[in-house]
């Protein structure tokens, strides 16, 4: 009887772990393709972030340094995108956007839940700002 509660037991928690890794959203991948201090403008930098998603991936929404200027480009597939209070708009490949100093991405997620997307972020920040990312709350 034992082993059968037990067996049961282990079980019911590899299926709750399975079950959570299925439902849970998808993140992206976010990596540094590119960071150097501009030399004609002291204090600032430019950074380039690829920002890959998978198919249904998205990002929760966040906030970027104050000082960033962004420009976005996408470099493959569709990304859906909302920023501050306007409507969110689908992106395709070939298209681009720009976020100003302050602006809240409440959304930023891959339009399609079977194909993948990139977009590759050009900021313009602050050299001392180090976290690219803050999320907030929705």
């Amino acid at each position: 009887m034992r082993r059968l509660l037990i067996a049961t037991a282990v079980y019911a928690a590899s299926f709750l772990t399975a079950h959570a890794a299925e439902t849970a959203t998808p993140t992206a991948k976010v990596t540094v393709v590119f960071d150097q201090a501009l030399p004609n403008v002291p204090g600032k930098s430019m950074k380039g972030v690829l920002v890959e998603y998978g198919p249904g991936g998205s990002s929760p929404a966040h906030m970027h340094p104050r000082s960033a200027f962004i420009y976005a480009t996408i470099l493959e597939g569709a990304i859906r995108s909302r920023v501050n209070d306007e409507p969110a708009k689908v992106y395709h490949k070939g298209e681009n956007f720009s976020e100003k100093p302050g602006d809240r991405h409440a959304v930023s997620a891959n339009a399609s839940d079977t194909e993948p997307a990139k977009l590759l972020a050009v900021f313009v920040v602050d050299t001392a700002d180090k976290e690219l990312v803050t999320p907030v709350a929705k």
